[in-house]
């Protein structure tokens, strides 16, 4: 029995990582931004690796660790994001800490070709993250797997899903083929060298055997799913160019979209490798998309999850444009017809601040609900507001229930859209 630390513990391959070792026998110490709920986590670690930029801040944290695994790592530099940080400094910390301490075995997670080029901050910072470790003297090891694909899915593999819900596919320009790498694999490569026994002081791209282009993968999946091929269209550069700037703004509202200008940048470089080495020093022959789709039967869940995905983006698009836009009309346009409804209410002097109040709050609720740290505060507040304003309707104009535009009536299904944004809110 080892005990393990492992960074990026909440995330895809982290929380993969800890079910498998805690199955094997080991104790997992994780560590994650926040505390998650896993069982198979031994002890949790509550820390901003962006932060933790010395070797003091980690210390601490390593008594009685026997090895590390280092699955951190975030896209793109945004409000809550640091890829320097994150890649580079922070984990330099980290190994500089496990020297003081005495921890040999360091297993390092990449990302494939960046020690080829570096297009990105995102490929730029993994590569100095990766100098970082081998100038140290740990028995350290370097993985650099492509795409991850598996039953978990964030990020990139979550979005393949979901654009297999599309009959027609719009596929972005300028992509380069993929080789893409099975989480299962991936997973039992890093089981593989955190024994003792194990070599060492290695480079790994951990690549797929299938060479493939976006929409090829996106086939794979679609096949799957037992669903008729899609029709493809490249959309063109123009309109990928907003769609990756919309992706940088979501990012900077604390949303984590797959699609943003660093994605673009990396998969304009591809994402491909040679397998062999790795099956020559490990024995592990990766399978293909193919064989690791055809191993899991298709359940109802994988289809409703590859539908709701791109629905979940454009509902939390749509509720704080709702709310944003319908507090503006209020204090603009339809302010006369605003005031018009409250004095109907025999509201008298106080119609022209209440339709004011009111517009404020539909505004704040969606500025809650489009900052990701306020989501749910601004979602719960907006039914708070959706139920405020039926119950105030039907005291005080029990009539509107009844009119040819439903004002009230539509209250309802407002309500149970929230419910289902809250209901899908969770992104792992």
């Amino acid at each position: 029995m080892m005990r393990v630390l492992i960074t990026g513990v909440t995330g895809l391959i982290g929380s993969s990582l800890a079910t498998r070792l805690t199955h094997e026998g080991h104790q997992i110490v994780g560590i994650g931004r926040r505390t998650g709920k896993q069982d198979n986590v031994h002890r949790w670690v509550t820390l901003d690796i962006s932060l933790a930029v010395h070797s003091e801040n980690w210390l601490v944290h390593l008594d009685g660790v026997d090895a590390v695994v280092n699955c951190a790592g975030v896209l793109q530099d945004s409000a809550g994001e640091n890829t320097e940080a994150v890649h580079s400094s922070g984990v330099a910390a980290l190994f500089a800490a496990c020297e003081q301490i005495g921890i040999r075995r360091v297993i390092h997670l990449s990302a494939i070709g960046v020690d080829r080029a570096q297009p990105s901050r995102f490929s730029a910072t993994k590569y100095a993250g990766d100098r970082q470790l081998m100038a140290t003297d740990l028995d350290w090891v370097i993985l650099r797997p492509s795409v991850v694909l598996g039953r978990p899915v964030f990020g990139a593999s979550a979005m393949i899903r979901g654009l297999a819900s599309l009959p027609v596919l719009p596929l972005m320009p300028d992509t380069q083929p993929i080789q893409p790498v099975q989480l299962a694999d991936l997973v039992t490569t890093i089981s593989f060298f955190l024994n003792p026994d194990a070599p060492s002081r290695l480079e790994l791209e951990l690549a797929g055997p299938d060479r493939l282009q976006l929409g090829e993968m996106i086939a794979e999946y679609r096949d799957w799913y037992g669903w008729s091929p899609a029709r493809t269209h490249i959309i063109p550069h123009w309109l990928a160019h907003i769609l990756y700037r919309l992706g940088d703004f979501a990012g900077a509202l604390g949303w984590r979209p797959p699609m943003r200008t660093n994605a673009a940048r990396e998969i304009a470089r591809g994402a491909v490798g040679d397998p062999a080495p790795w099956t020559s020093v490990t024995g592990i022959r990766p399978q293909s998309i193919k064989q690791a789709l055809a191993a899991e039967p298709t359940t109802i869940q994988e289809k409703w999850f590859a539908r709701l995905y791109l629905l979940k983006a454009v509902t939390f698009v749509v509720l704080p444009a709702f709310w944003v836009a319908t507090g503006v009309i209020s204090l603009t346009v339809g302010y006369p017809s605003g005031l018009e409804l409250m004095r109907s209410t025999g509201a008298g002097l106080l119609s022209g601040p209440a339709v004011v109040v009111g517009a404020l709050a539909d505004i704040a609720v969606g500025a809650c609900i489009a900052w990701r740290r306020l989501t749910v505060f601004g979602l719960y507040g907006a039914l708070a507001l959706s139920l405020f304003y039926a119950v105030a309707g039907t005291i005080l104009r029990p009539d509107l229930w009844l009119e040819p535009l439903g004002p009230l009536v539509k209250i309802l299904p407002i309500f149970v859209l929230h419910l289902i944004a809250l209901a899908i809110l969770e992104e792992r």
